[in-house]
């Protein structure tokens, strides 16, 4: 029995990370037709490695892909040396992978527009979706994508702000070598870059919670569970104003079934005190599985 459980588990786990190299893959690949289609042609330079890539590429004719692979050699020792073997080995596969994958299908790649506000529209957004996917999974697409991960572990801060934080260096020397305007594009492309990175990462916010203070906690509990069909927790609180003590009710809801959930309270309870925030990504029974 033992032996069939460790076998199991070694499927899962051969299946997991089959899965991750895969989504990074994917990744990497979108990242590059991000830059190939959109950014380098138009000398753009979306910050990060990448975005050096691009500075000398235009300056000195360096292949992108080359440049890159050079640069994320330093800055993937320190990463893996400080979030784990995981990252690293994860990190060797998508910075080299993206190496090749930038420099593979350049040639055979047309440049789609030559209007820069486009190019920084579209190429921020798949550099994003392709940044996010490799996220997800513990991976990275190297460079300042390494450091934002430093950065988000030692501070907490969300990799899309790292991000932004540790692209501005590149963002300075692509307007010295191409002028404020187009670096003023690479900021924009950056900036699109960070928040689907972060909505790949956190999730949209198609999921509300609500907190509800109220004396009649039975019945709004009761209320919510037949009409909307979601699970109520109930919490013992105090008011530090009245001193009086009153239920607390948390329930997460989907967004379409907020106004019901605002009409039920005011029919049992007028004076309860409601508040309803967005929740980015809810995980268990009723919603997506935790898996």
């Amino acid at each position: 029995m033992a032996k069939q459980e460790t076998l199991g588990q070694r499927r899962a786990d051969f299946k997991a990370g089959l899965r991750a190299y895969g989504l990074i893959t994917l990744g990497v690949l979108i990242f590059a037709l991000g830059m190939n289609f959109f950014l380098a042609p138009n000398k753009i330079a979306a910050g990060g490695v990448s975005g050096l890539s691009v500075v000398l590429l235009h300056t000195f004719g360096f292949p992108p892909g080359i440049t890159m692979l050079v640069l994320n050699i330093p800055l993937f020792l320190f990463g893996a040396r400080v979030l784990g073997a995981s990252f690293g080995a994860r990190s060797v596969f998508g910075f080299v992978t993206l190496s090749l994958a930038v420099d593979g299908t350049a040639p055979f790649l047309p440049t789609l527009t030559e209007d820069p506000l486009l190019a920084s529209l579209y190429g921020g957004v798949l550099m994003g979706i392709g940044s996010g996917l490799t996220y997800r999974v513990g991976g990275s697409t190297g460079g300042t994508a390494i450091a934002a991960r430093l950065i988000s572990h030692y501070t907490n801060m969300s990799v899309g702000r790292a991000l932004l934080i540790a692209d501005g260096v590149v963002i300075l020397a692509a307007g010295v070598a191409f002028g404020p305007e187009l670096a003023l594009y690479g900021l924009l492309a950056v900036f699109l870059t960070m928040r689907v990175v972060d909505l790949l990462e956190e999730g949209a916010p198609y999921v509300k919670a609500a907190l509800i203070v109220t004396d009649v906690a039975e019945e709004i509990s009761a209320k919510i569970i037949s009409d909307l069909g979601r699970g109520v927790t109930s919490m013992p609180a105090q008011g530090m104003y009245t001193k009086q003590d009153r239920n607390l009710l948390f329930v997460t809801l989907y967004q379409d079934q907020v106004g019901t959930l605002k009409q039920l309270v005011h029919e049992v309870d007028p004076d309860a005190f409601v508040v309803i925030t967005d929740v980015h990504e809810a995980l268990g029974e009723g919603f997506r599985s935790l898996r």
